[in-house]
């Protein structure tokens, strides 16, 4: 990608990865494109997208088409995506033998990259059916699933991310104060383990177009702390970026870092800047601010009421996150790691969305009432769009933060 060239040369630009299936989430990240010619990386992880469905029900083309009919919808055309596959390999079957999850893993990979997809994050870093996983041979099962990959793409030329310094995928329980970056010296064996194990399968050639690596520069995110980037701290690794000799690094769990860490970043050969929970955090924002908003206006809206009644309901994709106690209440549903976002599908929940946003477009609120809710934003609104508005005022927040960023 002549972006991420760019960026190994020390110009400053970048690529952000949208890393989101939520659909009002992705349009106001797609309308953010509509007036420019700039691409537009989505990612889909493998937990969430799946041969199997993963938890959004979607496989990869099932994933490809929803995402193309938001952009055709959106005034931004399809030639413009870039669809890539995140932490591709075993962890959703890691309970099962290392043989049978590998097989799973080389199914989804398969998939993927028959669905048009052209990022492949190779990630064979999990530990499956208890065993101890010692980095050769992480290096050797992602070598496995490049070769499916390139079996798979026909000749179509695929950019590869590598790499074993990753966050989980789906978010962290906890974050400490002090991460360690990664060290130079870690990020050269990993390559070159990865390239051994390429050329064992022929694929020599197929390093070269290895983007990216995956390492990890301080930053991370749990549910009630961040962890920001600290630019002196990962000097020797930002040093040593141009010496890989082709790959730039990849930052994970980048949410919530201010821009001024986010350009930062990007001047640290951190070429491509991934956000997710931060993405679908701030269109909770906005839906609770429009509920706040109905509440001003005399309307009844039960909105966080049927988030929490889903969440006590189902409680396996937050329990892990929320410590027990006097905060549960509030941490389960305002939480960094966003895991509401799981909640938005359930049909109670948007039966509830959908009487919240007709309500307000029939009410027509005054422009100082929607002011008060969304930190000022003011001026003449078309209130048949005032909830699509909003949304992708608060969400477009996030989105402009990280392309001035990247230099978009």
């Amino acid at each position: 990608m002549e972006i991420l060239a760019r960026n190994r040369a020390g110009a400053g630009v970048g690529l952000t990865a949208w890393c989101t299936a939520h659909p009002e989430t992705l349009a106001a990240v797609l309308s953010a494109y509509r007036g420019d010619a700039a691409p537009v990386l989505v990612e889909a992880t493998c937990n969430q997208v799946n041969q199997e469905g993963g938890y959004t029900g979607m496989t990869p083309a099932a994933f490809r088409r929803f995402l193309e009919g938001i952009a055709a919808a959106e005034g931004v055309a399809t030639r413009r995506l870039i669809l890539g596959g995140d932490h591709l390999g075993p962890n959703p079957w890691r309970h099962l033998a290392a043989d049978r999850a590998m097989d799973r893993a080389r199914a989804m990979v398969a998939a993927y990259v028959e669905a048009g997809f052209s990022k492949i994050h190779l990630d064979a870093s999990m530990p499956c059916g208890g065993e101890v996983l010692p980095e050769p041979e992480m290096a050797e099962r992602a070598a496995d699933l490049a070769l499916v990959a390139e079996r798979a793409a026909g000749g179509r030329a695929l950019a590869y991310v590598i790499g074993t310094e990753v966050p989980l995928p789906g978010g962290e329980t906890t974050a400490g104060d002090h991460l360690a970056v990664t060290a130079p010296e870690a990020v050269a064996r990993v390559v070159e383990l990865h390239r051994a194990a390429f050329a064992r399968r022929g694929l020599a050639a197929v390093m070269e177009r290895v983007a990216a690596v995956v390492v990890q520069p301080g930053v991370d995110f749990g549910n009630a702390q961040v962890v920001g980037f600290d630019p002196a701290r990962a000097q020797r690794l930002s040093a040593a970026g141009p010496q890989l000799g082709g790959p730039v690094y990849e930052a994970h769990s980048t949410d919530y870092q201010d821009g001024a860490a986010l350009r930062a970043l990007v001047q640290g050969h951190f070429g491509i800047l991934k956000v997710g929970p931060e993405l679908t955090f701030a269109f909770r924002q906005a839906v609770l601010a429009m509920e706040r908003l109905a509440g001003l206006m005399g309307l009844t809206s039960g909105v966080e009421a049927a988030l929490r009644a889903a969440m006590l309901a189902e409680p396996k994709d937050w329990r892990a996150y929320v410590e027990p106690g006097a905060e549960e209440a509030r941490m389960m549903l305002y939480g960094l790691s966003d895991r509401v976002r799981y909640y938005w599908p359930k049909p109670g929940v948007q039966a509830a969305l959908r009487s919240l946003f007709e309500g307000l477009r029939a009410a027509a609120p005054a422009p100082g009432l929607v002011a008060q809710v969304t930190g000022g934003m003011v001026g003449p609104v078309d209130t048949a769009r005032l909830p699509e508005t909003i949304i992708r005022r608060m969400v477009g927040d996030v989105v402009a933060r990280y392309r001035q960023a990247t230099g978009e």
